[in-house]
């Protein structure tokens, strides 16, 4: 199974749209446009189809756990930043 078949199918999933998935992406500071998630969930036979890279599949994950958890909180001791 490939990155962009685990991308595809949390997608379908959570029910995101790309604007969903942009606003999560951002959460971490990782910035992706409409037409790179259009190229990335297009099929593999498609002249435009992109692979999901793991750097972004990573990210996009990251961003999924603030997205429905929220930020992790400071830790005792140390300061906020």
């Amino acid at each position: 199974m490939s990155n962009n078949d685990i991308f595809k199918k949390l997608r379908v999933a959570l029910e995101l749209t790309n604007e969903d998935i942009i606003k999560i992406m951002d959460l971490v500071g990782f910035k992706v446009t409409r037409s790179e998630l259009g190229d990335i969930f297009r099929k593999d036979d498609h002249p435009n189809f992109k692979k999901c890279g793991d750097q972004i599949l990573r990210n996009f994950l990251n961003g999924l756990v603030i997205y429905k958890r929220g930020p992790r909180p400071p830790k005792e001791g140390t300061a906020a930043l």
